[in-house]
């Protein structure tokens, strides 16, 4: 059975149907699809600005990093765990805060996945529907509730992004996969030391993996990715638009005379299985 999308209107919750341009519940609440195919499924209560998730230019400063392969060595990794891992074929895989979708994309071309992406931001997911038109793109608020139907999903990725246990565990099928990936310590090590004078380690993982236990799940494999790469003023723009963004001027200001710098990008990876 394909993922089933229900009707995000709060007391609805019917099964979407598919009338082309536009999707459907049996209430009559309709949604119609964004020119590039995507779904806007995001509800006026669960907004807390006008435009929510990432801008237009901080989707496309997404893209231009991982075009110009400063995500790869996280994307092998991930490649790498899946095809360790027993997933069925055409695994139905949801990425949830997919961003411009381009590592769920490219993962799904090179592993034959029935691929699914949702994320806050509109300019996001019109970036990811327009270069991967293939798989279905949602706009919704995950950290409130995923627009699927329980057990709709084979395998769900969490990829840099926030955690909401139980929705993750609710779309899974029982013995479903969960593959996560946080922030390593010494992730952007350089840029934080400029930043803010210090660059405190920090184990994201071990608490995530708590947490994520505490809600059902069960570890199977973890790994890890640390490289580094040379960013030139262009991509410094584009990783301090993204990470730093809330950074004071003050702090910015450390950085005016440097317009090229060696930085560390570090990530944990984990697989975990949805028992019960």
């Amino acid at each position: 059975m394909p993922p089933t999308l229900r009707c995000p209107v709060r007391g609805c919750g019917a099964p979407l149907s598919d009338q082309g341009r536009s999707v459907v519940c049996p209430r009559g609440h309709r949604f119609d699809r964004g020119k590039s195919g995507y779904l806007n499924l995001l509800q006026p209560q669960e907004r807390r600005s006008r435009n929510p998730g990432d801008s237009a230019a901080a989707a496309q400063a997404r893209r231009r990093l991982f075009d110009s392969g400063v995500q790869t060595p996280l994307f092998n990794a991930l490649k790498e765990m899946l095809r360790e891992l027993t997933l069925p074929a055409n695994a139905a895989t949801l990425d949830v805060g997919c961003g411009e979708g381009s590592l769920l994309g490219q993962l799904a071309a090179g592993l034959g996945l029935n691929p699914h992406g949702t994320d806050l931001s509109t300019p996001a997911i019109d970036l990811a529907a327009r270069r991967f038109p293939q798989a279905t793109w949602i706009v919704a608020n995950a950290d409130r509730r995923l627009p699927w139907a329980d057990g709709s999903f084979d395998l769900v990725l969490s990829i840099l992004a926030r955690l909401h246990r139980e929705e993750l565990r609710r779309v899974l099928v029982p013995g479903g996969t969960l593959l996560l990936a946080v922030p390593g310590a010494d992730d952007l090590r350089e840029l934080r030391e400029l930043l803010y004078g210090k660059a405190d380690a920090r184990d994201r993982l071990g608490p995530a993996l708590e947490s994520l236990q505490e809600a059902g799940f069960t570890p199977l494999a973890r790994r890890t990715a640390r490289w580094q790469v040379h960013l030139d003023a262009a991509g410094l723009a584009d990783v301090l638009a993204l990470s730093y963004r809330g950074a004071r001027k003050s702090q910015q200001a450390r950085m005016t005379g440097t317009h090229e710098l060696d930085v560390t990008l570090h990530a944990e990876l984990a697989a975990l299985r949805r028992s019960g």
